[in-house]
């Protein structure tokens, strides 16, 4: 699944989503066709990562090293209060560019970093990419949760998730042609992945800080035998 089309079309299901939110006008429209009334939100993120306790063969640069996160989430008010819970679930594709033009290599019990150039020739962009299914959950205080539009807000939250895809991604030039390579592999990537959060943004727009908790690689099994987690602040954009 590429990040490109999908995005594409959720930030058009949104906007259409909060333009149809917004929409309140009284006078009938018999030749309209309006959007079902859902009960949740759509989500999206996008972010960029910092590697901690990491090795310094580990260097990933900071645009190439983004994640995108696409989540469906219910929305449930806690009675006339301010406060909500907002359980969801969606899918996260996270991509790390490797500054230093490293690549992976991996054994059943060690992964270990290696120049990609001592791989291929002609090396131009090298990165490990993981994608996840993600189970987030949210408690929102809402300044003024019946008009979310303008409402400021401030969310502390988790996120649980699974590894169902891993590759290793090697572009590089050849005779004059410029090709690419992956290496599907697991890597011995930690397969759960858990962290949390914290957002502020007022109406649909925030900004987001997610700390993950859990390592990227299983223990003494990833470069170095480090214990690397991941730090991703970014922007999150949702429906109404």
């Amino acid at each position: 699944m590429t990040i490109r089309p999908v995005c594409i079309l959720l930030l058009t299901t949104v906007l259409s989503l909060n333009a149809t939110a917004q929409d309140t006008s009284d006078t009938p429209q018999p030749n309209r066709r309006s959007l079902p009334d859902l009960p949740g939100s759509f989500v999206l993120e996008f972010g960029f990562h910092r590697a901690l306790d990491a090795p310094d063969d580990f260097d990933i640069g900071f645009w190439g090293s983004r994640t995108v996160n696409i989540f469906y989430q219910l929305d449930k008010r806690i009675g006339t209060t301010k406060f909500s819970v907002h359980p969801g679930l969606g899918f996260s594709f996270e991509r790390f560019k490797f500054a230093n033009d490293y690549t992976l290599t991996s054994t059943v019990s060690e992964t270990q970093l290696v120049p990609a150039s001592d791989l291929y020739p002609g090396v131009k962009k090298s990165m490990l990419v993981t994608n996840y299914i993600n189970v987030p959950v949210e408690i929102r205080f809402s300044t003024r949760p019946d008009d979310p539009s303008r409402s400021f807000r401030a969310s502390i939250g988790g996120r649980v998730g699974f590894l169902y895809d891993s590759f290793t991604k090697i572009k590089y030039s050849e005779d004059g042609e410029v090709r690419s390579i992956k290496n599907k592999q697991n890597f011995n990537l930690h397969k759960l992945n858990y962290g949390a959060f914290v957002k502020i943004g007022v109406g649909n727009i925030g900004l987001i800080t997610y700390y993950n908790l859990s390592p990227l690689f299983d223990a003494d099994e990833g470069p170095g035998q480090a214990d690397i987690s991941t730090l991703t602040i970014g922007l999150s954009l949702s429906s109404f």
